[in-house]
């Protein structure tokens, strides 16, 4: 590693904070399994879980904001389920419609 990204992996390192986290013994085995055999820290591991699992989120909501967004402009348009439901049932079939408008 050269010297510029020691100092920045230290920078960032110096950058967090400790939390406490209770797992369930079978998760924890799990855990401990995991960084065994690829050879990172539980630490590490579980940071990098949460990381994953808020960019998964925050990207969903973010979405669902959005379309709500969208639903309430005046402008806005919805198709009666009765009719998503009869175009999907096309599906895959030879008389496959268009998307209803």
């Amino acid at each position: 590693m050269c010297y510029d990204e020691h100092m920045k992996a230290r920078i960032k390192a110096a950058a967090s904070r400790t939390m406490t986290l209770r797992l369930d013994v079978d998760t924890l085995r799990r855990l401990g399994e995991l960084a065994e055999v690829t050879d990172r820290s539980k630490s590490w591991l579980a940071a990098q879980a949460v990381k994953d699992y808020l960019e998964l989120n925050e990207w969903q909501t973010r979405a669902i904001d959005a379309a709500v967004k969208r639903a309430d402009r005046r402008d806005a348009k919805f198709i009666d389920h009765e009719k998503i439901d009869s175009w999907l049932a096309t599906w895959g079939t030879p008389r496959e419609r268009k998307p209803p408008l």
